[in-house]
């Protein structure tokens, strides 16, 4: 089982709040693997939304991207890219949802 392990420096102004939190979600959900955040020594699972807000991330906040499982690769790309937008808001028909 594949597993891979990155840090990513969140680039949107608002950081992860509601609306980018419930597309990370989404985006997650789309992949077979498991997927976690990890800031500060704690980690939750990326694929529930009240954990994410939990974290409290802003922009500029590194955070640790964990995804194990079959689709890993293609999971930890496409939150990647995600977290790393530069976008004030998240429009609809975003393509990573």
């Amino acid at each position: 089982m594949e597993r891979i392990e990155q840090e990513i420096i969140i680039k949107n102004p608002h950081g992860l709040h509601a609306r980018p939190a419930a597309m990370f979600v989404q985006i997650g959900n789309r992949f077979d693997c498991s997927v976690w955040l990890e800031k500060d020594g704690e980690v939750v699972d990326g694929k529930s939304i009240i954990n994410l807000l939990s974290l409290g991330l802003n922009q500029g906040k590194s955070v640790k991207l964990i995804v194990e499982g079959q689709d890993a690769q293609s999971a930890a790309q496409a939150i990647k890219e995600f977290l790393e937008q530069n976008k004030d808001e998240v429009k609809r028909g975003c393509r990573f949802c």
